[in-house]
């Protein structure tokens, strides 16, 4: 008995300890497949404790799910990395939410290994330099609730087949250079989708008539090339609450557009739209405005928040003026700018 008891202790003394823990919800291929990840992106110190003799469901950065206790989140944010995005993450076919963020030296395009990840409700590629195409195969992940690939170097056009994404809430593609029109299949977006973020792109084009059917939350174009009407974006029935199509080509009648009662930002500052101020906007109570920069005419109507915006929302414009008041104030700033110019230029010389 003493024999058997002295070779039982030597054994358990040889094993590692991660082999004596009851405790290890880690699976065994997860874990594979994270330290091959690790070794992708050269082992770097943001991963140390990815130690394959610790259970991986307590590494940083990553969780398991209590039911399957597969990996399920992997997110990578401000990492010291220089790699591209490693294919064999597709190998984690229980992964929900899949996060890269603030990782400046991740380079390279999309891998369509991604598109195996068909379990996956939220994707973040943001803050890196990312380039290539946005892929149309993004759209085979059929449960994302979120796609954000903002602050990218993605170039190309929008690919239509994004509109397939049946559960989107929220799709973030801003601050990349992507080129082209916005496709008209996004008419057929959810109409659960909360916010669209399209802008600091080279977008052309006009919106597409079929988005009015769309009800956002937030819709932001701002800084792109696009042409045309958006009017059909509004109306009485509509939630939307921040609307920016500011430092656009945008050229339509301001004057009989109905905004909704829920609207508490609207920007159209450099655009080229022409008519005047709806005499709606004083029912909108919490409403903060940008019409600065365009072609409108007649007087700022009376009410609401629209006497409290200073001039700067309003100046620039073709004869815009409430009383008169408001345009000798816009004169005057216009005049008072100059004179700072020139004696700025004065003084450096």
């Amino acid at each position: 008995m003493k024999t058997t008891t002295l070779i039982l202790a030597i054994v358990l003394s040889l094993l590692p300890p991660a082999a004596l823990s009851s405790d290890e919800r880690c699976n065994p291929h997860d874990k594979k497949v994270l330290l091959q990840i690790k070794r992708a992106f050269n082992n770097p110190y943001h991963l140390a404790s990815w130690d394959p003799s610790t259970d991986c469901c307590t590494w940083y950065v990553v969780e398991c799910d209590d039911r399957t206790n597969r990996i399920n989140q992997l997110h990578l944010f401000a990492a010291n990395v220089s790699s591209q995005i490693p294919p064999a993450v597709a190998d984690l076919p229980y992964l929900e939410l899949l996060t890269f963020h603030k990782i400046t030296n991740l380079t390279g395009p999309i891998p369509r290994a991604l598109a195996r990840l068909t379990n996956l409700r939220s994707l973040t590629i943001s803050w890196t330099n990312v380039s290539g195409p946005v892929p149309a195969f993004l759209a085979d992940l059929k449960n994302l609730t979120s796609l954000d690939l903002s602050f990218n170097q993605l170039t190309g056009p929008i690919p239509p087949e994004l509109a397939q994404l049946r559960n989107l809430d929220g799709l973030r593609l801003d601050r990349n250079r992507l080129t082209g029109p916005i496709p008209d299949s996004f008419g057929d977006l959810t109409p659960s989708l909360q916010y669209l973020y399209l802008s600091h792109n080279q977008i052309t084009g006009n919106v597409p008539r079929v988005m009015g059917k769309l009800n956002f939350t937030l819709i932001e174009l701002q800084r792109n090339r696009i042409e045309g009407d958006i009017s059909f974006l509004f109306g009485k029935n509509k939630t939307v609450q921040v609307v920016d199509f500011s430092k656009n080509m945008l050229e339509f009648n301001l004057s009989s557009v109905e905004f909704p009662d829920s609207l508490t930002s609207l920007d159209l500052n450099h655009n080229r739209i022409y008519g005047s101020l709806p005499a709606g906007l004083v029912n909108l109570a919490s409403l903060y405005l940008n019409v600065s920069y365009n072609r409108l005419c007649g007087p700022i109507p009376v009410g609401g928040r629209l006497q409290e915006l200073d001039s700067t929302s309003y100046f620039h414009n073709r004869c815009l003026c409430d009383g008169g008041k408001a345009l000798l104030s816009i004169t005057s700033i216009a005049y008072s700018t100059f004179v700072t110019h020139r004696n700025f230029k004065y003084y450096e010389a």
